[in-house]
């Protein structure tokens, strides 16, 4: 029997990943990846380490320090794929998919 709960995770996981496809498409035309949009606006970062050992991933407006650099969009996407598959912390696939909220599939029940 299936759980609920797995059901519902599997169509997160599939939003989201769905979604940054579509990011790729419009990096690949030259348009703006709404991750980025989305942080330019402060609804999340992503951020190298400082122990210069991966990403982060953080919610909200976060001041970027002086010595941090920008994360190439490649990088973000690999990053959130990794995240999302490998580990599935839910407030963060949450924290992602949030980005889309105006896409048709998107769910109230995702909101973070």
């Amino acid at each position: 029997m299936t759980n609920l709960d797995d059901t519902t995770t599997a169509k997160l996981d599939e939003f989201v990943l769905a979604r940054l496809a579509e990011d790729e498409e419009r990096v690949r035309a030259g348009e703006l990846p709404q991750i980025d949009e989305a942080e330019r606006r402060g609804r999340l970062r992503i951020m190298y380490a400082d122990d210069g050992d991966g990403l982060l991933l953080a919610g909200g407006p976060v001041e970027a320090m002086e010595d941090r650099h920008p994360v190439p969009f490649a990088e973000k996407a690999e990053f959130l794929r990794r995240e999302i598959r490998d580990v599935h912390d839910d407030a963060s696939v949450k924290l992602i998919a949030s980005v889309y909220e105006a896409h048709p599939d998107w769910r109230d029940e995702w909101r973070p």
